[in-house]
C-alpha cells in the first residue's frame, strides 16, 4: 500500500493561520450578526448554505454518496460541534461581548482535562496539568468576578454556563470526528457535518418561536454583512481546514488555537465596535492563556509529542 504523502509545512502554516485568524474574528461576526438576525436560525442558515454549496461542489467532482454509516457518524459529529458548540455560542452573544465570549471559550482545555479525568478509565492528570487547570479557574474568575466587566457588558451566569457547556459539547465533537469508525473523506465530511447540524439548528429555532419574532424589513447591513462572512470565510473555508488539520495534526496542536483566538477577538471587539477592555479584562486573559497553554504544553509531554 502506498504511504499518503505528508501534507507540507506551508500548507500546515496556512492551515493554523486560518483557524487563528478567521476563528478569532467570528466572534465578532456572530456579535454583529445576532444584533438583529435570530441566533439559532442565523447559525442554521449559514451552515445550512455552506454545507450544501461544498457538498454539492464535491458530487459535481466525482464524490461517492455517503453510507448510512458515514451519515450516523458525521451527524454525531455536527450535531456536537455545530448544535452544541456554535448555535449555543450564537445564543450567547446576544447579550455577551464578542471578546468575553472568546475568553470564556478560551479556557476550554481546563474542561477537557477534568472529564478525560472523571471519564471511566480517564487518567489521572499530571502536576503540571493540574497546575494548569488551577491557574485557568482563577483567570475565569478573575474575568467574571465583580468589578472586572462594565455592568452593561456583563453577560447572565446563565451564558456562561452556557458557553461552558458549548466549549465541553465542541471538544466532544473534535474527539469522537477523530475516531469515528467509518472513514469519510476530510471535505465530504466537513459538508455532512454543516448539513447535518444545520438541520438540528434550525429545528431549534422553530421549537423557540424564533421565526415568529424576525422580522426582515429590519436585519440592519451590518448583520447582513456579517452573515455572508461567517458563510463563506467563517464555514466554506475555516471548518474544513478545521477538519483537515483535526486528520493531519494532534490534539495539542490544533488546540493552541484556543489561546489565539481570544486575543484576536477582544482586539477586535475593542477596536471595531468599542467592546470592554480594561486592565483586569487584559490580566485575566493573560492567565487564561497562559494556562490554556501550560496544559496544551502538559498534555503534548504526556502523549510523548514534541
Amino acid at each position: 500500500m502506498t504511504q499518503q504523502a505528508r501534507p507540507s509545512r506551508l500548507a500546515f502554516i496556512m492551515a493554523f493561520a486560518a483557524i487563528y485568524l478567521i476563528w478569532g474574528s467570528t466572534y465578532l461576526g456572530i456579535r454583529v450578526a445576532v444584533e438583529t438576525l435570530p441566533p439559532f436560525l442565523m447559525a442554521g442558515t449559514r451552515f445550512a448554505i455552506a454545507g450544501f454549496l461544498l457538498f454539492s461542489f464535491l458530487k459535481l467532482r466525482g464524490a461517492s454518496w455517503p453510507t448510512a454509516a458515514q451519515w450516523r457518524d458525521q451527524a454525531i459529529v455536527g450535531v456536537f460541534l455545530l448544535l452544541g458548540g456554535n448555535a449555543i455560542v450564537s445564543w450567547a452573544e446576544l447579550r455577551t461581548p464578542s471578546g468575553i465570549t472568546s475568553l470564556i471559550l478560551g479556557a476550554s482545555p481546563l474542561i477537557v482535562v477534568i472529564f478525560d479525568w472523571l471519564r471511566p478509565g480517564g487518567k489521572r492528570p499530571t502536576l503540571g496539568l493540574v497546575a494548569g487547570v488551577a491557574v485557568g479557574i482563577g483567570g475565569i474568575a478573575l474575568l467574571v468576578g465583580p468589578g472586572a466587566i462594565p455592568e452593561g457588558s456583563r453577560p447572565p451566569v446563565a451564558d456562561i454556563v452556557a458557553l461552558l457547556l458549548a466549549s465541553v459539547s465542541w471538544w466532544i465533537g473534535s474527539f469522537y470526528s477523530k475516531h469515528a469508525r467509518s472513514r469519510t473523506p476530510l471535505m465530504l465530511a466537513s459538508s455532512m457535518q454543516m448539513i447535518c447540524g444545520s438541520v438540528c439548528m434550525l429545528l431549534t429555532g422553530f421549537i423557540l418561536g424564533e421565526e415568529r419574532a424576525f422580522n426582515a424589513s429590519l436585519v440592519t447591513s451590518q448583520s447582513w454583512l456579517a452573515f455572508a462572512y461567517l458563510v463563506v470565510v467563517g464555514s466554506i473555508i475555516a471548518f474544513p481546514v478545521y477538519v483537515w488539520l483535526l486528520e493531519h495534526s494532534t490534539p495539542a496542536k490544533v488546540s493552541t488555537y484556543a489561546y489565539v483566538n481570544p486575543v484576536v477577538a477582544v482586539f477586535l471587539g475593542w477596536a471595531l465596535i468599542g467592546e470592554p477592555l480594561n486592565m483586569r479584562i487584559l490580566l485575566a486573559a493573560a492567565v487564561i492563556v497562559g494556562a490554556v497553554a501550560i496544559i496544551t504544553i502538559g498534555k503534548a509531554k504526556t502523549l510523548g509529542k514534541p
